[in-house]
């Protein structure tokens, strides 16, 4: 995950948060760790493992104090999926809050664009399957087009992703007029900057952000006593 996403991410968290003063916001640690290898690459066969480096981060934040975790990085949790159960503390699942935002959103349907290692994972339709709802897809060629956009966004230009995914979405709404789910953190981002219409995308970085503000201001007088750990490997 880039730095880029992970600022988005806070920022979200911030602006959502229901707090009248700092003192009314969670507390958050931020691990940041850039030697986690590729995750996309580690699906697809290209890279190394990725799994004991996020497991070993995210037990590093509970031992932290974190209280809630949260992973900004969709394809983290094909690995994640995997020792879930041995966390100790709650995991905000960033597949199922945004399937869970696209089905509010938009119940007949929509697209998923993602990173080529989510996409080759199946998380996202397992997911969906469970909830009976659909996710269409883009072709070979215009998935190839979400992964330059997305690496571009990764090495700071932004205009470049913008292009490339603009051209994507606007060429699968002629296929069908569907929301774009963005369930890549970076994919917001290129959407942002595309200049593409707000209400028709569905942001796995905006699912993400609201579904850890429901849980912590669910418990008690606000979050002020929650400590929420967000690990974003780069």
């Amino acid at each position: 995950m880039g730095p880029a996403a992970a600022a988005e991410f806070l920022r979200l968290l911030a602006e959502g948060a229901p707090a009248a003063s700092d003192a009314e916001h969670p507390r958050t640690i931020l691990l940041s760790d850039p030697d986690v290898p590729d995750r996309s690459d580690g699906i697809m066969g290209l890279g190394p493992d990725p799994l004991p480096a996020i497991k070993k981060d995210l037990l590093q934040l509970v031992e932290w104090g974190a209280e809630v975790l949260a992973v900004p990085c969709n394809t983290a949790h094909f690995f994640i999926d995997r020792f879930r159960e041995e966390l100790s503390v709650p995991l905000v699942h960033i597949v199922e809050a945004t399937v869970n935002a696209a089905r509010r959103a938009s119940p007949e349907g929509a697209w998923l664009v993602a990173t080529s290692g989510t996409q080759k994972s199946l998380i996202y339709p397992a997911c969906a399957e469970k909830a009976g709802y659909l996710f269409l897809r883009p072709s070979r060629e215009q998935q190839e087009c979400v992964q330059q956009s997305l690496r571009a966004v990764k090495a700071g230009d932004m205009g470049r992703a913008a292009e490339l995914l603009k051209e994507v979405v606007e060429a699968l709404w002629r296929e069908k007029d569907l929301p774009i789910t963005t369930a890549c953190t970076e994919l917001p981002l290129a959407y942002a900057a595309a200049g593409l219409p707000p209400d028709r995308q569905i942001s796995s970085l905006q699912a993400l952000a609201d579904a850890c503000l429901d849980l912590l201001y669910e418990r008690g007088d606000g979050a002020a006593g929650w400590g929420v750990g967000a690990f974003m490997p780069r």
